[in-house]
């Protein structure tokens, strides 16, 4: 059997603004030699696409959203497996989890994995899913009818909303996991029993996208209202970005100093936070850019002065990895304020290479963002350490080596 072995990866939305680590990592893979079949939970709905969807060569599958609004594409995939060992055993399975987690949620992944087995993309000899809650459930259970082995890359939203003994069976199952931050991954080694199949990944970023800044940023201080200071910041407007402690952050800044903050992304606070500013009296100050593209948002790293993101853990436990933006901010010499949340600290050393605060604390953002604002001098410091730090140990490559390598050493064990 060949060393090579045609993928299908499992994503629960494709082609998607907010997920460009991935895009760069379906490419990455894809010029290492790799084969894939990208099959999506969900069909696009962002309005613009990233230069690198258009360089993916991997066709797309997509399977039912909503079961009931394909009936007979979910009723002729039961049928065809109604007869076969193998769908009784993963019925057991899929009944056990029910019960845990008695959700239309679960009976749709399911309902997926009995299209996906039906529909299988020709020569497909391996899963992979992006994301383990539900693209890990559909792919889990397609391993399970076709009898195929799968591998499964959990990214931080994936993890802590999960249901820990959803997570361990899925670990039991999967021939490996990686994971893009240290928590992340001490935290899915300790529902494995230190289990050897989890691997620390971090995704990293593509450098040729993200050259070297050339320019030399003006010496701005805050001290002129003609050329205030630009904060940037990029996400969806979601309540673990933090983005209502940031603006109450900027609302305690001192009125004299001058600054304009740039937010680029949409997400459902958009209107909230806005209604925010407005009664924070600094709407003025603020522009909502909404999504863009990402040669726009490069553009928009090099010129600005300040990068902030006030990630915090969410009611329900949801959190940010290492976000991709502080990643790419920092490739750009763009001096970052943020906080000690999840992966955050293992790319930013505060006062080394960056500001980092705690969460949920607008008074200790707005004399890091006022401190910034204040000394050019400690931006450009900051911003130059912090460029070293990601072309030295984020470039994107050593992930996509790793992962080759983790394939293909599952692959010449099964042949050996």
């Amino acid at each position: 059997m060949s060393n090579r072995r045609k993928i299908v990866v499992v994503l629960k939305g494709y082609p998607r603004l907010s997920e460009t680590f991935i895009a760069q990592e379906l490419l990455g893979l894809e010029r290492a030699g790799m084969e894939l079949v990208l099959v999506a939970l969900r069909r696009p709905t962002d309005g613009k696409r990233h230069p690198v969807h258009d360089e993916i060569r991997a066709p797309v599958h997509y399977l039912p959203e909503y079961l009931h609004e394909e009936p007979s594409r979910v009723g002729r995939a039961l049928l065809s497996w109604l007869p076969h060992g193998s769908f009784w055993k993963t019925l057991r399975i899929f009944a056990a989890d029910l019960r845990r987690d008695p959700t239309r949620n679960r009976i749709r992944r399911f309902g997926q994995a009995l299209v996906l087995a039906r529909e299988w993309p020709e020569d497909g000899e391996w899963l992979h899913a992006h994301f383990a809650h539900t693209p890990a459930s559909v792919t889990r259970y397609t391993s399970l009818l076709r009898g195929l082995p799968w591998t499964c890359s959990a990214h931080a939203k994936d993890i802590w909303t999960s249901q820990d003994w959803d997570l361990a069976a899925k670990l039991s199952s999967a021939r490996w996991m990686v994971t893009c931050t240290r928590t992340g991954y001490d935290h899915l080694k300790s529902l494995a029993n230190g289990g050897s199949n989890i691997h620390l990944s971090y995704h990293g970023l593509d450098l040729a996208r993200f050259g070297h800044f050339e320019g030399t940023r003006p010496a701005r201080d805050g001290s002129l209202g003609t050329d205030p200071v630009v904060v940037l910041s990029v996400g969806r407007a979601v309540e673990k970005k933090g983005y209502d402690v940031l603006l109450r952050a900027f609302a305690l800044l001192p009125a004299d100093l001058h600054w304009r903050f740039e937010h680029i992304g949409g997400g459902e606070q958009l209107s909230r936070l806005k209604a925010l500013a407005e009664s924070l009296g600094i709407a003025q100050r603020v522009s909502w850019k909404g999504a863009l593209a990402q040669e726009d948002v490069l553009e928009h790293y090099r010129r600005s002065d300040i990068f902030a993101l006030a990630c915090r853990i969410a009611a329900d436990g949801d959190r940010d990895g290492l976000p991709n933006v502080l990643v790419e901010a920092a490739s750009q010499k763009l001096v970052c304020v943020s906080t000690n949340v999840s992966g955050v600290p293992e790319l930013l050393t505060h006062d080394e290479n960056g500001l980092v605060v705690a969460s949920e604390d607008p008074q200790a953002l707005a004399r890091a963002l006022e401190r910034a604002i204040r000394e050019p001098s400690l931006r450009k410091r900051l911003g130059d350490a912090a460029e070293r730090r990601v072309r030295d140990h984020f470039d994107h490559n050593s992930s996509i080596v790793q992962l080759k390598s983790l394939f293909e050493r599952e692959w010449q064990a099964d042949t050996a």
